[in-house]
């Protein structure tokens, strides 16, 4: 079989990242023996090339029922308080199952403080959100949008959560097909099996049918530029494979075959509005949970599949383009000279080591920028599978 020209490099590039996944800001290991895949007879994984087969709770296996049950939930705006917005109205398909908005907005018009993330191979993610190490299932992740009241998203609260659960007890074909994702329940039109079923159908969103994929598989060739922008991303003068050389192009990776799991969060001096280091509230990263200093600013690196339809860029979606992205990292941070937020972030004392300033040109930035529209997957934007089933 021919070799991948890549392979070298991927592999390579991934050690790397699992040698260097404790640095920066919040990073910890964790032991995991009980990660393995749940799967009913319905359900087969069809896993892109180089991807490791998802870690599955045993209390919520995969199922073809459940699955398309969770589709139905995640685009129905019945499953929000007063009966506006759906999952899916802060996570559109064509962007990759994000807004494109610099923060979101929730059902009764309040502003989320960050934007919202992908949702493709979220499977992979030992921890979720942008920077809460104690959100470590798609499950309880779920938790937040349904029932958050800071801010408010689908704002489902105890004064209306009796209705918003009648809506689907009352359907029948939703009762139906509750039944059948959850055979052998008394009751299974509960709050628990929606999170459940809508768990299941982001673990079973897979992204990995990229240019860049089926470079990998050698059924495509990558331009010169492109070619570029690949050894720069992978080499230690770019220095990008640091925090995102995994498959899944991060640094935070768990998997049915995991152990020993790195979740690293990473201060890459976005602000120092003090000189101290200082973060704007309620945007200071981990050190919202944690509350210390090391952890002020620190954020998980999110992944770049798909990364050139995901814009704005950053937790607070602050950087509008990839080209502005490249700008801020080989400045080694970002220096604002005006302002509420105004500060030199290449100075700020709790900004990784990984982030220093890198001596690109104008090529090797455009070079940089043509690799990573390789990672668009466009089967994931247009897919039947993952579309609103209402339309």
């Amino acid at each position: 079989m021919k070799r991948s020209p890549f392979s070298g490099a991927f592999a390579a590039a991934t050690l790397a990242s699992a040698m260097l996944a404790g640095c920066g800001g919040g990073g910890t290991s964790t032991t995991d023996s009980s990660l393995t895949t749940h799967t009913d007879a319905s359900w087969a994984w069809s896993l892109p090339v180089n991807f490791a087969t998802p870690a599955v709770p045993a209390d919520n296996p995969m199922s073809e029922e459940k699955f398309q049950l969770g589709r139905r939930l995640f685009y129905d705006t019945r499953l929000s308080g007063n009966g506006t917005q759906a999952c899916a109205s802060c996570h559109l398909q064509h962007l990759a199952f994000t807004d494109g908005k610099a923060v979101a907005t929730g059902s009764t018009g309040e502003l989320t403080a960050r934007s919202a993330m992908p949702i493709a191979n979220a499977a992979y993610h030992p921890t979720f959100n942008w920077a809460n190490s104690g959100v470590t299932s798609l499950e309880q992740q779920m938790e937040t949008p349904l029932f958050g009241t800071n801010p408010v998203e689908l704002g489902i609260n105890d004064a209306n959560r009796a209705a918003v659960l009648q809506r689907f007890q009352g359907d029948a074909d939703y009762t139906l097909r509750f039944t059948r994702a959850f055979p052998g329940e008394g009751s299974p039109v509960s709050f628990g099996n929606i999170i459940k079923a809508i768990a299941t159908f982001e673990r079973g969103m897979l992204s990995g049918d990229s240019k860049y994929d089926r470079y990998q598989k050698g059924q495509a060739t990558l331009s010169a530029s492109e070619e570029r922008g690949r050894n720069l991303f992978f080499t230690e003068k770019a220095e990008c494979f640091h925090c995102h050389g995994s498959f899944n192009f991060n640094d935070q990776l768990r998997h049915a075959g995991s152990r020993v799991v790195e979740t690293p969060f990473h201060n890459t001096g976005l602000y120092n509005i003090d000189g101290l280091g200082g973060f704007p509230a309620p945007n200071r990263g981990l050190f919202e949970i944690t509350g210390k200093a090391d952890d002020m600013g620190a954020f998980r690196a999110p992944s770049l599949r798909n990364v050139a339809v995901t814009g704005p860029y950053m937790h607070d979606g602050s950087i509008a383009t990839l080209e502005a992205v490249l700008d801020f990292y080989a400045a080694g941070g970002r220096h604002i000279t005006a302002g509420p937020l105004a500060g030199d972030g290449r100075n700020n004392p709790y900004k990784s080591d990984l982030i220093s300033r890198i001596d690109l040109d104008a090529q090797e930035k455009a070079d940089l920028v043509a690799f990573l529209k390789t990672l668009t997957d466009e089967s994931l934007l247009t897919s039947s599978r993952f579309a609103d089933p209402f339309k």
